[in-house]
């Protein structure tokens, strides 16, 4: 789905449309890719945040994040930044060039209701932090967050998230590439074709959709004769309540209205 976000922001909402159409523990993923600096010069001015994570991971451009703790980190291509909201933060994303293109992902990550109040935090990683699992002749694999075991190696993001478990990796196959990744018992899992066409075991996956994975898949990934990418999400569902107001997401209608008075009363800045 077509939207915008910040000051204008052109996007596609791949996941969290509504209510129904999120998948515990992930509560949204935004698509942004444009070479037209009128869809992204905008960026995202200060806004608020509580309850939950965003992961923000560039395919290309870049973006400088600040925001009210302190926090500065420049966010290149193939980078990602994790920032965990908790008790609230306000934070800026603006991007650090007037041409080419903008291209990437933001997700936001729910946290479980004993985190929801903890205080706020900000990682940025660079590209060549983050593990890049070669499958030879058959394609790569970037290992945005979590951990990923491949023919008896184990593969480990400097990203951790202890209570949902989260698996998050870009795949690239080349054309007719394949693999097969085992995604651990008791994880939610999804897998979002970006670009050219991927068959998920039996089912062909076009550009744009989405594959919803049964529990404990060995999940083999063929691609076309064009290749494929493919943005693989999985985490530990929190079964808790979900009662989201925009930019703040809580357990209660109680909390949330709560977070809506600290925010206008300046709490979240102190």
């Amino acid at each position: 789905m077509a939207t915008q976000d910040g000051a204008g922001v052109s996007l596609k909402r791949a996941l969290g449309q509504s209510d129904s159409q999120r998948m515990d523990p992930y509560l949204m993923m935004d698509v942004f890719f444009s070479n037209d600096p009128q869809d992204y010069i905008a960026g995202f001015p200060d806004h608020p945040h509580r309850g939950f994570e965003t992961i923000t991971y560039m395919l290309e451009g870049n973006m400088l994040h600040e925001d009210h703790v302190g926090h500065r980190g420049e966010l290149k291509t193939g980078g990602i930044q994790w920032m965990t909201a908790g008790r609230g933060i306000i934070h800026s994303e603006m991007p650090q060039q007037v041409d080419g293109e903008m291209r990437g992902f933001q997700i936001w990550l729910n946290l479980p209701a004993t985190d929801k109040m903890k205080d706020p935090h900000y990682q940025n990683f660079d590209a060549e932090q983050l593990p890049n699992i070669s499958l030879l002749e058959e394609g790569q694999i970037i290992l945005i967050a979590g951990s990923l075991t491949l023919d008896g190696d184990t593969y480990t993001s400097p990203v951790q998230a202890h209570a949902t478990q989260p698996l998050i990796a870009d795949i690239r196959l080349e054309p007719n590439g394949e693999v097969h990744i085992p995604v651990p018992s008791g994880l939610n899992a999804l897998l979002y074709l970006f670009e050219g066409k991927i068959q998920v075991g039996n089912e062909a996956l076009e550009f744009d959709q989405t594959a919803i994975l049964t529990d404990g898949d060995m999940l083999h990934l063929k691609a076309g004769i064009l290749g494929g990418r493919a943005m693989l999400l999985a985490g530990k569902p929190l079964n808790e309540p979900v009662v989201q107001y925009g930019p703040f997401v809580m357990n209660t209608v109680d909390e949330i209205k709560q977070a809506i008075n600290d925010y206008n009363s300046g709490k979240f800045a102190t």
